[in-house]
């Protein structure tokens, strides 16, 4: 019989997981698999898990938001690749971005099928200085309201609470002195906001990172913000931002595998949507399709 390792995050979201819980591990055994449960105990558990026991399963499912399938893959990561299984993901976050990159379908019961019945989906997994992420690296305005949005506030609100914290953050726009190097050439800059994606959706919305975006094709959507210097300006970004129509020289985009960013102060940076760490240098590589995931269609 085949082995199949769940790890889920009883609190994510709005703890929907204990509702489905049953529901989902007779859906697993049903498909032939013995299944192992483990609730992560603590931040970066499940990040340890994977790393430590992944190579005595088949596949591993994990259930929580964007936070725990970045520990997953974080983890898994760690593995040696030929040691390396396939991962399903049953989402259950406030935001849930790369799930709707995947493409996943809506509703616990339908992506939990997916996860042992889909198809591998081979993925690009992004390196920043040796630590790993799945959709995002990101610096400057928003990234402080991804984090620093209390839980509670994310249950409540949904999409609603980022809106709001940011509502409040526009009032005192802080920039970010920047060197960057990037497909062969390297500019600076003052920048308010910077993201480096493997995503369709950001922050729950979607045509923010670009158009034509793959997650298998080993490159990453880079965007700049520059700080704006006046009003106007700064109605012009989110113009851009919320129409996704990047018509304005204020947004640097590109695409790349590789990029370098440097700066005279330490900057906060958050990765998946969590603490990344301060840093006065970031080199962001592209693990292409480094990762099986499961999804409805290849």
């Amino acid at each position: 019989m085949k082995k199949l390792l769940f790890i889920f995050n009883p609190y994510s979201g709005k703890g929907q997981i204990k509702n489905k819980l049953l529901g989902i591990l007779d859906l697993f055994v049903k498909a032939g698999y013995r299944v192992e449960v483990h609730p992560t105990q603590a931040p970066q558990d499940a990040r340890e898990v994977v790393a430590k026991r992944a190579g005595s399963y088949d596949l591993v499912v994990c259930s929580g938001g964007d936070g725990t399938l970045d520990e997953v893959v974080s983890g898994m990561m760690r593995r040696q690749e030929q040691e390396r299984v396939a991962i399903g993901y049953i989402p259950a976050g406030s935001t849930n971005d790369f799930a709707n990159s995947l493409k996943l379908p809506k509703g616990m019961m339908k992506t939990a099928r997916t996860a042992v019945e889909g198809s591998v989906f081979p993925c690009d997994v992004g390196n920043m200085n040796g630590k790993y992420f799945v959709y995002i690296a990101a610096f400057g305005i928003f990234t402080e309201v991804s984090y620093g949005t209390s839980q509670q506030w994310k249950n409540l609100l949904g999409h609603a609470a980022y809106l709001l914290e940011g509502a409040k953050s526009l009032g005192s726009v802080k920039s970010c002195s920047m060197h960057v190097e990037c497909n062969g050439e390297s500019f600076e800059g003052e920048f308010i906001f910077g993201m480096i994606t493997n995503s369709t959706s950001v922050g729950g919305f979607k045509g923010m990172t670009g158009k034509d975006v793959l997650l298998d094709d080993g490159l990453f959507e880079v965007t700049l913000i520059q700080k704006p210097r006046n009003p106007i300006e700064l109605a012009e970004i989110l113009r851009c931002l919320t129409t996704g129509v990047d018509d304005t020289e204020l947004i640097y985009s590109t695409k790349t595998d590789r990029i370098r960013l440097t700066s005279p102060e330490l900057v906060p940076w958050t990765m998946d949507g969590e603490y990344g760490g301060d840093h006065t240098e970031v080199e962001i590589h592209n693990e292409r399709q480094a990762v099986n995931i499961m999804v409805d269609e290849v």
